[in-house]
């Protein structure tokens, strides 16, 4: 297909055409096109139509008239997103593995049969009982249901090869694209399927799923929480039924009426089967819970229902299908509680079994805007990006008190007390989550979680400050978590009083970096903020957004240099200044932040300490030619055109380089090998820029955000 004749494709986009589908109802064909560097920022129909605005992390099609539409009217969508790959093609060591498409498989492939329900999802050979256990109980909600698979997919309408899936990814919804292809042998589907032959929308997520984590081998183990918090947006709770936790009927009741979904399982390494024929380390649904009056006795009996996965190994104890126990309540009672279960993998257990024979329950509380338009109650919820900066604000946890301080802090004041009716406590219910950012991703360059946990300070009304040693020294926390735990996310509940807090969150060791995001979800109307510490100094020079422009940097480094005695310099330039912002302006603002500042003033003493080696005479300059030693010590390798365009553009009539100039160029050198890293994507030594490129690098002496 030559787009060409007609409209040049736009400069620095690749289309690469993976395959042409030709549609049975005699529709112009179809291509399936790979986009890269950048990508979009949009999803198209396939008339060419912007459906919304979203992160795409996958394939294009278009129609030979929807690329040239593409081409002439979406250049300034473009936004980097980076595309979620598969780590290799075949995930697993299965033997005659292969991948076809569903028509190859069977005659009359459907998406969705009859609306997606339980009994669409069975467990192949991957080990990811939890990631089914998860959808399983999104299939209880069609309107979360229907947020993660997109509706009106089909094999047959407008059938492109691809279909789309959501998933919530720290803060912000994406779209992940996959093809049709599936894993299978012998012809038969190889991981999860559905119990009809034909029908595919659970094998279909499963893939994408996969691809958000790089493979299908990264989702062998796993933690329900993790699936049903990427499927919501909503925040968990996990909690050891062996500590009997206070009010848990309650809970799980209250959690389930606001559109919670819900998880349990029995502690164990391997899987194998309980007497009475649950599975040890294998996750079930959570799906309702009733109570009903027990005839022969003035007592009301408690009654969970829970759905296997697997669909095959059922509970054989009390209140299973043919248990004495269905006889201890009225027919009516008995017959609503049966017609609940009409799939055969689902069984009810008493709730005091369930909290005997499970070892743990997992619980994802949803957010108000994943149930808008819901009339169930909801949480108030606060969203917090942060970071741990070694040197900075990664102090550790309270083991390390001269560090402590430094950590991130976050003011939550508390205002209205629960609607319980029958809890005389005055208190707020509060569950704060701590999640850490991008770990599992980079699990196979050898990042594990971080060890995480955070405390809580109650403090005076007002207080906005960020809280210094001293208060930690003599101030108890008012709450924490349980413990510290190397997870993606680290969630407590708790009942406060009516006040203001501070949050505390921490990484357990100082000096360990990371980024994070922290949740606070309250039953009532709560606000909180970051606090900031206030700076001080003898000048103040920053204005009122704390950061500095290159005048103000010029006027600082004069002041700080006048300071000290082994740095001979009357300043540096404005045009040093500006070069110096644009290398360490990581946010783009075209200024410098305190943390910036930091980081360019070690670059300044590191330098200034090679200068000094070979400034053998004390006046502050150095000859052309020790720059090329300079330079080498610095960690640059150049060439002899470099090194004369150097000399002649920093060196005075003298041949020599003074400390000021020294400094500007290495910032500059500095730069360009950060922009020529960024650019060198694929580590060749070869770059190819187009316009744009080339105007934004020459004028900003930095590296373009849209590719960093």
């Amino acid at each position: 297909m030559n787009t060409n004749s007609r409209t040049e494709p736009l400069s620095g986009i690749r289309y690469i055409i993976i395959r042409s589908l030709i549609c049975t109802n005699n529709l112009e064909p179809k291509f399936l096109v790979l986009y890269t560097k950048p990508t979009f920022s949009m999803q198209f129909d396939t008339k060419g139509k912007v459906a919304q605005r979203k992160k795409v992390l996958g394939f294009l099609l278009v129609t030979q008239e929807n690329i040239l539409w593409l081409n002439e009217k979406v250049h300034h969508y473009f936004h980097n997103v980076k595309r979620l790959r598969f780590h290799n093609i075949f995930f697993l060591k299965i033997p005659f593995l292969t991948f076809f498409v569903f028509q190859e498989i069977c005659e009359n492939p459907q998406f969705i049969i009859d609306g997606a329900n339980r009994t669409d999802i069975c467990q192949g050979e991957l080990g990811d009982c939890w990631l089914l256990a998860a959808i399983a109980c999104l299939t209880l909600n069609e309107k979360l249901l229907y947020r993660v698979i997109p509706p009106d997919q089909s094999f047959t309408e407008n059938y492109a090869g691809i279909f789309h899936f959501q998933f919530w990814r720290y803060g912000e919804w994406i779209d992940v694209v996959v093809d049709d292809r599936i894993p299978t042998c012998n012809n038969q589907l190889v991981f999860t399927k559905s119990f009809r032959k034909n029908e595919f929308w659970s094998a279909l997520l499963e893939k994408a799923y996969a691809k958000l984590h790089g493979s299908y081998e990264a989702l062998k183990g796993g933690n329900t929480l993790e699936a049903m918090e990427d499927f919501t947006g909503g925040v968990t709770e996990y909690f050891e039924l062996s500590d009997d936790p206070t009010e848990l009927y309650k809970i799980m009741k209250n959690a389930l009426e606001r559109g919670s979904l819900m998880g349990c399982s029995i502690d164990s390494e391997l899987e194998s089967r309980t007497e009475q024929g649950l599975v040890r380390g294998h996750a079930y649904s959570i799906i309702s819970l009733e109570e009903c009056d027990e005839v022969s006795k003035d007592t009301r009996i408690r009654l969970i229902r829970l759905r296997n996965p697997w669909g095959f190994v059922l509970w054989k104890g009390p209140w299973s299908a043919n248990s004495k126990e269905w006889s201890t309540i009225s027919a009516a009672d008995r017959e609503n509680l049966k017609k609940q279960t009409i799939e055969a993998s689902e069984f009810w257990m008493s709730f005091a079994d369930f909290k005997k024979n499970f070892s743990k329950l997992e619980m994802c509380n949803l957010t108000p805007d994943t149930l808008q338009g819901d009339e169930r109650n909801t949480w108030t919820v606060s969203v917090h990006e942060g970071r741990w900066v070694r040197g900075s604000s990664a102090g550790g946890c309270r083991n390390f008190p001269d560090t402590f301080w430094t950590n991130p802090q976050y003011r939550l004041q508390l205002y209205e007390e629960d609607d319980d009716p029958d809890d005389e406590q005055v208190a707020c219910t509060v569950v704060v989550a701590l999640m850490q950012k991008g770990r599992r991703m980079q699990r196979h360059q050898g990042a594990k979680f971080l060890t995480i946990g955070f405390s809580i300070y109650e403090v005076m009304c007002g207080q906005n400050q960020h809280l210094q040693k001293d208060f930690f020294l003599y101030t108890a926390s008012k709450a924490k978590c349980k413990s510290y735990i190397n997870l993606r996310e680290v969630t407590e509940r708790f009942c406060l009083p009516p006040g203001e807090y501070v949050i505390i969150p921490t990484i357990f060791k100082p000096h360990e970096e990371g980024e994070f995001i922290l949740r606070v979800f309250s039953e009532k109307q709560s606000t909180s903020e970051a606090i900031y510490q206030q700076i001080a100094g003898d000048v103040s020079i920053a204005q009122l957004d704390m950061q500095i422009c290159a005048n103000e940097l010029k006027t600082i480094l004069k002041n700080v240099l006048s300071k000290h005695n082994n740095i001979k310099s009357e300043g540096f330039s404005l045009e040093t200044c500006r070069s110096m912002i644009a290398l360490m302006d990581t946010d783009g603002t075209g200024k410098l932040n305190l943390q910036e500042f930091k980081h360019l003033w070690k670059k300044i003493k590191d330098w200034q300490l090679i200068f000094k080696r070979y400034d053998k005479d004390k006046t502050w300059s150095i000859s052309s030619f020790e720059m090329r030693n300079a330079v080498n010590d610095a960690g640059f390798q150049l060439n002899k055109q470099l090194y004369d365009i150097i000399a002649m553009r920093y060196a005075d009539e003298r041949l020599n380089i003074d400390f000021d100039s020294y400094i500007c160029c290495f910032v500059r050198l500095e730069g360009m090998f950060r922009a020529f890293s960024a650019f060198d994507k694929d580590g060749d030594g070869i770059i190819k820029l187009n316009v744009l490129e080339v105007r934004h690098s020459y004028f900003c002496r930095s590296v373009p955000r849209s590719i960093t």
